[in-house]
């Protein structure tokens, strides 16, 4: 019997009998886009994965989960001045997203849960998860990894090294370095700082009014803040602490969607 925790490792047998004992398929969405020329391209597909992953294997063993491959492709267009990014236009990911989520219910899924690892993805991946609750009469949750983990990263010093999550700056250069040293270019470091003004600054996601600026993001040049600047030490927290949030998240989600369905039932 497959005991793993990974969708990609079962056979159809196994998933629809996971599915039927009231099981949760967790998809993370990440991007293949720039970050500057000091992190790889599959920075926020390599954090959204390790991190779900991780918690995934955390999250308590009474719980049945399943989490599905990696969608490594989200809403880029913003990156596609700089080269090295692969964008899907907005339509397009949500229709994705909701296909996806579609196949996971005929396999038998009730309870469905994206976990994002890109900024440019939130609007849509959260209009997935409405829509897809309201045509297939599932609990969806939606959740970017940071948001999950934000309580735990403001006891942190992480803000005081720069944005968080930001772009490609002090944050995700330290999570990049605590998952995969090798594959951070502390020699590429930029020297120069982005404009205070760019999108990164003005934590569009918190704010009750969302500004987008023409030609803010070719000003960042790529990144938000000072890469190099968060120590070793406290990148390896702030991985540890995310891993945490969201193995919290996975397990609210399903204790609160059991129960709803425990209450419907007596209805």
């Amino acid at each position: 019997m497959v005991t793993s925790r990974l969708f990609a490792e079962h056979n159809r047998e196994s998933i629809k009998e996971i599915a039927a004992n009231g099981g949760l398929a967790i998809i993370p969405i990440g991007a293949i886009e720039q970050h500057g020329p000091h992190l790889p391209v599959w920075t926020d597909t390599l954090n959204v994965e390790t991190i779900t992953r991780a918690a995934s294997v955390l999250v308590d063993n009474s719980i049945p989960i399943l989490v599905t491959p990696t969608l490594p492709f989200g809403s880029s267009d913003h990156h596609l001045p700089f080269g090295g990014t692969m964008s899907l236009d907005t339509k397009v990911l949500l229709d994705v997203l909701m296909n996806l989520g579609r196949s996971l219910h005929k396999s038998g899924f009730r309870k469905i849960m994206y976990i994002n690892g890109h900024g440019g993805n939130h609007e849509i991946f959260q209009l997935a998860a409405r829509d897809l609750a309201l045509q297939q009469d599932i609990h969806v949750a939606a959740a970017s990894w940071w948001s999950v983990a934000w309580s735990r990263i403001k006891e942190t010093a992480a803000f005081d090294f720069g944005r968080v999550p930001g772009h490609a700056g002090a944050f995700e250069y330290a999570i990049v370095k605590a998952i995969a040293p090798h594959l951070v270019g502390s020699e590429l470091i930029p020297s120069l700082w982005p404009d205070k003004d760019s999108p990164t600054k003005r934590d569009s996601w918190i704010s009750p009014t969302r500004v987008e600026l023409a030609g803010s993001w070719i000003k960042m040049n790529g990144y938000s803040d000072n890469p190099g600047a968060i120590p070793d030490d406290l990148g390896k927290e702030l991985l540890k602490l995310s891993i945490d949030g969201v193995r919290e998240a996975i397990e609210s989600f399903y204790y609160s969607a059991t129960a709803e369905e425990k209450e419907i039932g007596k209805k």
